[in-house]
């Protein structure tokens, strides 16, 4: 996908403080200041537009959520909408997935959603996976012990990926779906893309793995 440059985001996020955090290392160790409560924070690495940390944040007011975005031009469309609905338990940042270690504490983080990733196809490219060993061990040393990656993706390679490199890393698997929408659960939240990809009646896979340490 070709993102669409928007220069004035920046600027325009900064200008939204109380929901973009331009600096996140310096809450390092600190987020429950920021939220102003000691809720559980759960992630999503890669949110997008938005639709599914909004949806889940009006979904779960006692639950803290912070959209992780690489690019400005997309995350500006999440802020966008927090403005337009205030939702005071999300947080958006614009960083690298490679480098959580940076802005979390061991333990800060109850929880990681990881929602139509890029699947990278080319085996060449298998490290870029957001699935791949080196974020697993990003994510655990983020997460308490027992911690949970819950996955959701349109692409079958990456689902059958995931599965053979988090059961490689040692993780397992409490609930798994390779069509998510045949039986929906009435929780769930859908994001842009699984709008459009069931909507094309492509099926969905979904997936929760706990880590064993």
């Amino acid at each position: 996908m070709r993102l669409r440059h928007k220069p004035w985001a920046q600027d325009y996020m900064k200008e939204q403080s109380s929901i973009y955090i331009a600096e996140p290392a310096s809450l390092k160790g600190a987020w429950a200041s920021e939220f102003k409560n000691d809720n559980p924070i759960y992630i999503e690495v890669g949110s997008g537009k938005g639709a599914f940390i909004t949806g889940m944040a009006h979904q779960h007011p006692d639950v803290n959520f912070i959209a992780i975005e690489l690019f400005e031009s997309v995350a500006v469309t999440i802020v966008q909408k927090l403005v337009e609905t205030p939702q005071s338990n999300v947080r958006v940042l614009t960083v690298d997935a490679k480098d959580l270690r940076d802005y979390f504490e061991k333990g800060e983080v109850a929880r990681v959603y990881l929602n139509f990733s890029d699947p990278w196809p080319k085996t060449r490219h298998a490290k870029r996976r957001l699935t791949y060993k080196t974020f697993l061990s990003t994510y655990e040393d983020i997460l308490p012990a027992k911690g949970q990656i819950h996955f959701k993706t349109d692409n079958r390679k990456l689902f059958e990926s995931s599965l053979m490199t988090m059961s490689a890393y040692g993780m397992r698997f409490d609930w798994m779906s390779l069509d998510l929408h045949a039986n929906e659960p009435e929780d769930n939240v859908r994001t842009e893309y699984e709008e459009r990809f069931s909507s094309m009646g492509q099926p969905i896979y979904r997936m929760e793995a706990t880590y064993q340490n």
